[in-house]
């Protein structure tokens, strides 16, 4: 059946490869035809509209994506997503998901290595040391667990991921049924590299920038900025699909958030934005980087307003957890396992029982820090305070003391107290102005979706 699957998306991505928009409508009468209970009606119905509206910017950004990114890349992503991960490894997750009672991922975060060439400040990276690499046969072990428990996609971090680029494309040739992912700092994307990545078809990059050159070379160091520039235009030279992730602090947060530099990274081919707010990792950690709870909530209505009007997809890792339904970590939807192994429920969450060199990953889903995020999430009914780091703290304590999990900063550990100490006052400001959020988003809602009792 997957067979059949995978020729229908190739034959689909083909078809749809020369004016798509023309296209569309046959397209959208097959899906509601194939969508026979009517469960996916409105969202297929959106979805037209959307791409439909001359005027509006999905339709910019899906004539622009069939236009300038090669064919190959689109349809590796509508495989890997609409049958790998959906069609086939959804059903698979959750039937390991009630069998033993566990969360299971759609996507793993991993660390091929520690090492980086950069320094940046507040990274959190930084506080595991430079000197831990996971082997191959190592990452390799993990996709192929990963795929026998549904998991199609694979995201790397680091340390700066593409020190070991030899290896994720070695990955990438392999495993041709998955989609692999890489954020990294820029400076080693090469033209090789960029010729590996048409070739493979299945392996996308997130370009890590702090807003505009000022901004990036601030906290990356003098010179950072122009050399992810000089890659992205690599890459869009080479029609790959690629991206940008940024961290929004006190000090950057009005200028990754303007106009000015959004469509600027459009324009340099970005076809998505990844947003982080920054978290007081370590204990150096930088306090006045935490955003003010005004940046937040400017934040969480500006990625609205980017998603309606610019031709990029926009995520918040924080401020979209109304769409996620709180954290999404602890094996929910992703989990993160650093260079060392040790397998932790979240990237910016130092804590673990496991080991993957001593466990399987169905084991380590179901340690005892894993089963206090299943028991917990989510972690508030107000989904605008999801994180249980950030915004719950006083949880986050209650979960690693209930689970006795251990500190895997190995260059500075830090008690989880101790780095809750950090976070409690930047919790306690965004919680008034969060409910006032939640609450008027909930007043929207129901004014367009009205009780029929009223």
């Amino acid at each position: 059946m997957k067979g059949v699957r995978q020729i229908a998306v190739d034959q689909l991505v083909n078809y749809l490869a020369t004016d798509p928009i023309k296209k569309m409508p046959k397209i959208v009468s097959l899906a509601k035809k194939l969508d026979s209970k009517h469960q996916y009606e409105d969202y297929i119905d959106g979805i037209y509209n959307a791409l439909m509206d001359e005027k509006g910017n999905w339709h910019k950004f899906t004539i622009d994506l069939f236009k300038e990114v090669n064919t190959k890349t689109i349809r590796k992503v509508a495989e890997c997503f609409m049958v790998n991960s959906t069609m086939v490894g959804g059903p698979r997750r959750d039937k390991i998901k009630a069998k033993y009672n566990c969360n299971v991922p759609w996507a793993l975060l991993v660390d091929p290595t520690s090492a980086c060439n950069l320094s940046c400040t507040g990274c959190w990276a930084a506080e595991y040391g430079k000197q831990y690499n996971l082997s191959y046969d190592i990452l390799d072990s993990l996709v192929k667990q990963g795929k026998q428990l549904g998991i199609y996609w694979y995201l790397f971090s680091g340390g700066e991921p593409l020190i070991r680029k030899d290896d994720i494309i070695k990955l990438c040739e392999k495993h041709q049924d998955c989609f692999f992912f890489a954020f990294t700092n820029g400076t080693l994307v090469d033209e090789k590299l960029c010729k590996d990545m048409e070739r493979v078809g299945n392996f996308i990059l997130a370009f890590s920038i702090e807003g505009d050159e000022e901004a990036t070379d601030m906290r990356r160091g003098k010179g950072c900025y122009q050399k992810v520039i000089s890659a992205m235009e690599l890459m869009k030279k080479h029609k790959l699909l690629f991206g940008y992730s940024t961290c929004y602090h006190h000090y950057n947060t009005e200028n990754v958030a303007s106009d000015e530099f959004i469509d600027d990274m459009i324009a340099r081919g970005c076809r998505f934005a990844w947003n982080f707010t920054y978290i007081p990792i370590g204990k150096d950690a930088k306090l006045d980087f935490i955003a003010t709870p005004e940046q937040r909530a400017y934040m969480y209505k500006r990625i609205q307003e980017i998603r309606a009007t610019k031709p990029i997809f926009a995520l918040d890792f924080w401020n979209d957890g109304e769409a996620a339904h709180g954290c999404i970590a602890g094996g929910r939807s992703y989990l993160h396992i650093n260079a060392n192994g040790d397998v932790e429920p979240c990237a910016f969450i130092h804590y673990a029982n496991v080991n993957i060199k001593d466990v399987t990953l169905l084991e380590a889903l179901q340690s005892p820090l894993f089963m206090e995020y299943k028991k917990h999430q989510p972690f508030s009914e107000n989904l605008l305070r999801p994180c249980p780091l950030l915004d719950n703290p006083e949880v986050l304590m209650e979960m690693v003391h209930n689970s006795n999990a251990y500190s895997t900063q190995l260059e500075g550990p830090e008690t989880v107290d101790e780095l809750c100490a950090k976070t409690i006052p930047a919790a306690e400001k965004w919680a008034p102005v969060a409910d006032k959020l939640w609450e008027e988003r909930q007043k929207e809602l129901n004014s367009k979706n009205p009780s029929p009792h009223n």
